[in-house]
Order: C-alpha cells, then structure tokens, then sequence
C-alpha cells in the first residue's frame, strides 16, 4: 500500500485492524500477529469522553468504539482502555426513541442501535441502557416485506437486516420478527451465480455472505439458500495469488471481503474456518471464553 493509499483509508483504520485480526483468529493464526502493538494502537484511539476514533486524531464514532471493543474481547484485554467512560458515551448517544447517534453529530441509523448493544454486551454492561426503548425503536424501522431499514420508512437493506436483527437478538426480542417472511427476502437475495445481493437488482457481493447468511442463521432460515452454489461463489472470489477474497470473481481483495468471506464459509460448516458467531461476527470459542450467550430462533 503507498503512502497515499494508506492516508486515504485512515478512516476506517481501526475497523481494518478488526476485519484482519477477526479472520486470522477464524483461521486460528491470531498468534501470528502482535498483541502488543495493537493494544497499544487501539488504546491510544480513545478519547476523553469514551468513544473511539479509527486512528489517533480522528472523531470518536460508535462505529469505531465497536470495533475497538471487538478486537479487545478477541485478546481479552478490555482492562487497556477506560470501559467505564465507553459505558458513559454510549449511554449520552440513546436518545428518548430508543435510537442512537452515531456521534455528537446527531446522525440516527440501525447500524448505531446495534454498535450500541454489541458494545455493551461484550463488555457485560447491556443494562446501562433502555434496552426496551432500543428494541421499541429497532422495530419501528421493520417493513411490509418483513425487512429492515436504517431509519423508520427507509429501505430494506441486507446490512440493516442484520443489524436489527442482531440487536433485537442481543436484546432477547427476536420474537419480534417474522422469521418466515424475512427469510423469504432474504433468501431470493440468491442469484443465479450463487452470490447473494443486499437488495433487489444490485450486483452480488462477497460481503452479503456475511449479512444475509448471519441473519438467516438468526432466524433459523439458512437452508433457505443453496448452500453449495453460495461457497462455489465465495470460493471464486478468492485471489490463488495472495489468499484474500474480493466482493465477487476477478476483482481486488481486501481485508473486509475476506473477513465476511470466510465468516460465510464458517456459518456454510466448511470446517477450515472456526465456528463464528452470527451476531458478533467473532469466534464463538471467544463468546464462550467470556460467557456471552445470545438465543437465536430455532430452524424448521
């Protein structure tokens, strides 16, 4: 990567070293990297209110503050950074509809419900917020086709799916959901490549192994796709050069593909890569070191 590309993606650093560290420790190769240097990194993207930001001069943001908390639970070390002050940022971001900002910018999205319960989960502190208020918001954003969009009204989206559903499942609502229609949506995300799409006429994607599969999981609905035609995809988007999987065949790896890649691959049963679990996209030999335990919908 050159000096510019690598200023260019500052953005999404910490996020970048939570995609690697997440597919290494898939592959059990988490010991091949080093602890200390990313410790030191990820504890240095604090700030004073609790938030983190992706590097060590950007804006905290929930999105970030979630991937500095996954990757401390992956080296159980959440003792490096402030947790308590994380609890209080997370808490002054909910606000009276349940919904959350993303920062003191004041943007609300389902993707910020969900960072907010995540966080809190793994950190054990999911009662310093109105949980029910959270899932009261997360429904409000539940369409006719039984997906989910990132503010009431908006559009069904395979990434907000699993965002409202992995939050409604931390929340213990799942009961909430439909699972049959849902999984209807979801499932005609399969195209006949085999790839699965966030939403109706875009391009497959790599990526939405990850969000469709997680939530159909979920739901108990993942024999819904053709599991064989899915990993042949996912397989063909991997580079024989360098090891890493792009959004589909022929194009550029990165580290973001590859995670959602093998996360598909593991929740597929290939038994190359650890069991994963669809709510965190974490190992669950993690979740089980730390006691996290979160009740998904049973199949049928």
């Amino acid at each position: 990567m050159s000096g510019q590309e690598y200023c260019m993606t500052e953005f999404l650093r910490v996020s970048g070293v939570y995609w690697g560290l997440t597919a290494m420790d898939l592959m059990g190769q988490l010991h091949r990297m080093n602890k200390e240097e990313v410790l030191h990194f990820v504890e240095g993207c604090q700030h004073p209110c609790g938030g983190f930001g992706p590097t060590h001069q950007q804006d905290p943001h929930l999105l970030y503050t979630l991937s500095a908390i996954q990757i401390l639970t992956l080296y159980d070390s959440l003792d490096v950074i402030d947790a308590e002050q994380v609890v209080k940022y997370i808490v002054s971001l909910q606000q009276e509809d349940g919904s959350f900002y993303g920062d003191h910018w004041g943007e609300v999205d389902t993707r910020f419900s969900f960072c907010s319960l995540a966080c809190l989960a793994l950190m054990g502190r999911l009662n310093a917020i109105n949980v029910d208020k959270a899932v009261e918001f997360v429904l409000s954003c539940m369409n006719f086709d039984g997906g989910f969009g990132s503010v009431p009204g908006s559009e069904s989206h395979a990434g907000q799916v699993y965002c409202c559903v992995g939050a409604l499942a931390i929340a213990g609502a799942l009961y909430h959901v439909d699972a049959d229609q849902l999984g209807w949506w979801l499932a005609e995300r399969q195209l006949p490549s085999g790839g699965l799409n966030g939403r109706p006429e875009k391009l497959p994607d790599v990526c939405y192994s990850w969000w469709v599969l997680s939530s159909l999981k979920m739901i108990g609905r993942i024999h819904w796709i053709d599991k064989e035609k899915l990993e042949h995809f996912i397989m063909a988007s991997q580079d024989e050069e360098t090891g890493g999987f792009s959004d589909r065949p022929g194009d550029w790896v990165d580290p973001f593909h590859t995670l959602f890649g093998l996360g598909g691959l593991s929740l597929l049963g290939n038994k190359q890569v650890k069991p994963v679990n669809p709510v965190f996209c974490m190992p669950q030999d993690v979740l089980d070191r730390i006691g996290l335990k979160v009740k998904l919908l049973d199949s049928v």
